[in-house]
């Protein structure tokens, strides 16, 4: 089932924000991610597990957020792989294939 969030821009299109707080909810499996211009996505963890080829059975540990630019945040997990998410992976749509 796809979903559309129409908060998001089109591939190439968004305006940047740094990234203001990011927390992962466990009971949603997916993270919490505010931008400082106001703007607040829930992002679905599936995402970013196929988007960063994480191991199915993987668990997470921490998020770390980029405190110096900003721009994105990493999620640690148990067998010591690491997602990296871009500001722009949150705030816009995936390309048209």
């Amino acid at each position: 089932m796809k979903l559309f969030n129409p908060l998001k821009a089109p591939f190439g299109k968004a305006k940047f924000s740094r990234v203001k707080n990011v927390a992962y909810r466990q009971w949603e499996d997916a993270f919490e991610v505010e931008f400082d211009d106001g703007l607040s996505f829930l992002e679905p963890h599936r995402t970013i597990r196929k988007a960063n080829k994480i191991a199915p059975k993987a668990v997470v540990i921490r998020v770390e957020a980029d405190e110096e630019l900003r721009h994105g945040f990493f999620v640690h997990y148990d067998n010591g792989q690491t997602a990296e998410v871009s500001w722009a992976f949150i705030r816009e749509l995936p390309p048209k294939r």
